[in-house]
């Protein structure tokens, strides 16, 4: 059965599978962005239905110290006797902590802290035993085990299982049994293109652990031509049929050498056979966007490929994320539309006004009416977003007593308005992007550009992806009169 990779595009890493009752379930990292950590399920593992976020809750998740690509960091999930179970770390709070549900598209239960470094925890369960395993910050003793009280967070002794097989900073593992072995999959080589997946095994979950001989079971290092690469921080789930499966990140590549992707990291999907005891991911051949392989389950067929928000904002749905936390007082959703209230903040700035759903392709339109009658130095309008230093925007302001549109750019220390016009109260504001180029319109007429390269990891670094969405700032002070985004569409 065709399916196409990436299975979640767009800003979509260091994906964690499990099945439960016969259906998939799958979360990503999120890093500074609220709600945290995205849900999704599937019958086939390659449609992926969003059902919400695991940490919706101040008391699960404090952001209000997190820098750009800090905040929540890898998860995994797991499901166990009826509970839904997923660990992970905020390195910009209190560290590892776990938190579980019954139902994963309903409330998770508020955490249980874990005192152990470093990050990327993983939780094994074998009978009444769960072993939490993590990557440790000391180079020597890079991944390390544990056994874990589910209910107390309390840490039994701690031991190494791995050292490295190339890498003395393996990280991302995970562990899983087949057929009374123990398997550890684990991350090296880096984020970037010397990201590789490579397996161990042992008689006990605690180890010790061999490596296979044949690692790594799965990198594009090496293929620097090939559009997908990066593949790496990969979990394995079997299907119904007994099928094994990988999922991984990994990013596509564009433009001319040296080449750069923007849309962050995404989750990729691989069949996984077997072959004297170890792992093997597609035959040994690399991951492809078209795939061929026993789905199992059916393709969803005839769905548009136009994603859209409900024109009467009456609530954001699961597609929509905050940087940090999110303000109240800044945004209220009702029949009119979304309304935001700007702060003093800039985009630049910690805490500014803004809301944004992730760009999924490279080929895409995003749409925004906007009603702003705005003071002097007030704006509003559209932002495509990177971190701090590096976004673009369209929006709408005052200067010398007329409201104008215009377009801004940030690319690290440098900062330019590339163009400027008139404007009503009421303005049609859109984003028109390629994979080398956004454009920026206004009620139709294009007056400013702007590459995707300087949004892209390779010049801004970071561990997340683009993100579209509405912005309003007062520019050093509140603004005295809210935005209201009429209309919001996304369409690829």
């Amino acid at each position: 059965m065709r399916y196409e990779n990436p299975v979640l595009p767009g800003f979509h890493p260091d994906p964690t599978v499990c099945r439960a009752d016969g259906t998939f379930y799958l979360a990503t990292s999120t890093f500074e962005y609220v709600p945290g950590v995205p849900l999704y399920r599937s019958q086939n593992l390659s449609d992926w239905e969003p059902i919400g976020h695991v940490l919706t809750r101040e008391s699960q998740l404090d952001l209000s110290d997190a820098d750009a690509s800090d905040g929540i960091f890898a998860p995994t999930l797991r499901y166990h006797e009826g509970t839904f179970y997923l660990v992970t770390t905020n390195v910009s709070g209190d560290g590892h902590f776990l938190v579980t549900a019954d139902d994963p598209a309903g409330e998770w239960s508020d955490p249980t802290w874990i005192d152990a470094p470093g990050i990327d925890p993983d939780l094994f369960f074998d009978g009444d035993t769960c072993y939490f395993t993590f990557h440790d910050e000391d180079p020597d003793n890079p991944v390390r085990q544990a056994e874990l009280d589910v209910e107390t967070g309390d840490l039994g002794d701690v031991h190494t299982v791995w050292t490295g097989y190339r890498d003395p900073w393996a990280e991302a593992p995970h562990i899983y049994e087949r057929d009374g072995t123990y398997y550890m999959l684990l991350a090296e080589g880096g984020t970037h293109t010397g990201h590789m997946v490579v397996a161990a095994r042992a008689d006990d979950p605690a180890g010790p652990y061999e490596g296979c001989p044949d690692n790594p079971i799965l990198t594009q290092w090496g293929r620097p031509r090939e559009e997908i690469q990066a593949l790496g921080h990969a979990d394995l789930v079997r299907d119904g049929d007994g099928q094994w499966w990988l999922v991984c990140l990994g990013i596509r590549q564009r433009g001319p050498w040296p080449r750069f992707h923007h849309l962050g990291r995404e989750t990729f999907l691989a069949p996984v056979s077997w072959d004297d005891g170890w792992p093997v991911v597609n035959d040994g051949e690399p991951i492809e966007a078209e795939m061929d392989a026993p789905l199992p389950g059916e393709r969803r067929t005839g769905e548009t490929a136009v994603e859209r928000t409900d024109t009467t904002f009456d609530d954001l749905g699961v597609e929509w994320q905050f940087r940090g936390r999110r303000d109240g007082e800044r945004y209220e959703t009702g029949e009119e539309g979304l309304r935001l209230r700007g702060g003093p903040e800039r985009l630049d700035e910690p805490g500014a006004t803004f809301v944004g759903r992730r760009q999924t392709a490279f080929d895409c339109r995003a749409e925004a009416t906007l009603s702003f009658d705005p003071s002097a130095g007030e704006e509003a309008g559209l932002a495509v977003l990177a971190d701090d230093d590096h976004h673009y925007q369209v929006g709408v302001t005052r200067r010398d007593g007329r409201r104008e549109a215009v377009v801004r750019l940030r690319i690290g220390d440098a900062t330019d308005v590339v163009g400027r016009r008139p404007v009503g109260e009421t303005a049609e504001l859109a984003v028109d992007a390629a994979a080398d180029e956004y454009r920026f319109l206004v009620d139709g007429e294009e007056f400013g550009s702007a590459a995707t390269r300087y949004l892209s990891t390779e010049v801004a670094a970071g561990f997340t992806g683009v993100v579209l969405g509405p912005y309003a700032t007062g520019r050093g002070t509140t603004c005295e009169t809210d935005a209201v985004v009429e209309r919001f569409v996304y369409e690829s």
